[in-house]
């Protein structure tokens, strides 16, 4: 492939790994908001929330990077995605600044503190789900301009599938939430954590199987994708290796001593999941009318943009790793981390 055709594939791994680091790393914490019903009282749900407290922030860069992107690299997807879906982002939008204000606020309120803590709880829920309805959408392909610039449907994403992608990832998220809460918490809430982290791999195992079984039967091209032309043999490992993964993840819940397990399992499921489903749907980047070539800008305008990448990926990748590592301890319910 010449370089202009190499280009969008390039521009589309950099606004996957975006989204994919958003799902893993602002996954966990959004986990938290998920199981926030489940702490025995407020000074429980407080520990819970101090272990995302000083990295939570930074997890939204990978989101900005991811929209940003697709807005420069792909305008047309940009275009037919935010005008078909913006009452699902919307509703996204608005959940995150709702769960942003009530982690903050809930640490000030001397009054109200209960509230604050369900309204965290709730404003988790809706990012998540309204992400899951988005992702879900997606995969089933959005309709066909009109003539007219516009879309069929102001409701095209509402379908039964999306539904179920979206309360899928509810439960996935809160699975990395309980992962996330092993790996930095000891005594009652670990406990806590562990003793919720077999039924949730048992959940999601379930969603991800019926979304992988229904998947085929969206659209001919992902059935001939995944099984015309051999292509089964070399997509096989991938549903393969996640059930393998789901397995250890099963047994890495129940196993003291090795506290890290259960959340760097979970971060490797959701990762095979995202790659199934991009090997799934290449090459389009919107379903079923637009391949990554054909929602692609100019080849100059991704060059420039590709410019600024170079130099913005490493600053977001060592900020990313320089605040784990500094708060990289276990956090203690009285003292924090240490």
């Amino acid at each position: 492939m010449d370089f202009p055709t190499v280009l969008p594939v390039l521009w589309f791994g950099v606004i996957g790994f975006g989204v994919l680091m958003y799902v893993l790393l602002d996954g966990f914490v959004l986990g938290l908001g998920i199981l926030a019903p489940f702490a025995e009282d407020g000074a429980q749900l407080d520990h819970m929330m101090n272990t995302a407290a000083p990295i939570w922030d930074g997890n939204e860069t990978w989101l900005v990077l991811g929209g940003a992107g697709l807005l420069a690299a792909f305008p047309a997807a940009y275009a037919l995605v935010l005008s078909t879906l913006y009452l699902p982002v919307l509703m996204m939008l608005i959940a995150l600044i709702f769960r942003g204000v009530a982690f903050e606020f809930r640490f000030k309120a001397t009054r109200g503190r209960r509230f604050w803590g369900g309204a965290f709880a709730i404003g988790s829920i809706v990012v998540a789900f309204a992400q899951g309805v988005i992702l879900g959408a997606l995969v089933q392909g959005l309709p066909q301009p009109t003539l007219a610039g516009g879309v069929n449907s102001s409701f095209a994403w509402f379908s039964p599938f999306s539904m179920l992608t979206g309360i899928a990832l509810v439960f996935g998220y809160a699975l990395l939430g309980a992962g996330w809460l092993v790996l930095k918490t000891e005594g009652a809430l670990q406990a806590l954590a562990r003793t919720l982290t077999r039924p949730l791999v048992l959940v999601v195992v379930a969603f991800m199987g019926l979304v992988s079984a229904w998947l085929p039967f969206l659209d001919s091209r992902i059935m001939a994708r995944w099984f015309e032309g051999g292509h089964f043999w070399w997509l096989a490992p991938v549903p393969a290796l996640a059930l393998l993964n789901a397995l250890a993840l099963w047994r890495a819940a129940k196993a003291q001593g090795r506290d890290s397990r259960p959340f760097v399992l979970t971060l490797t499921f959701f990762a095979l999941g995202f790659a199934g489903l991009v090997l799934g749907l290449w090459p389009y980047i919107v379903p079923p009318h637009l391949t990554i070539w054909q929602a692609a800008s100019s080849p100059s305008s991704q060059v420039f943009l590709g410019v600024g990448i170079l130099l913005l990926m490493p600053a977001i990748l060592g900020y990313t790793w320089w605040s784990y590592r500094v708060f990289r301890g276990k956090v203690e319910a009285d003292s924090g981390y240490h």
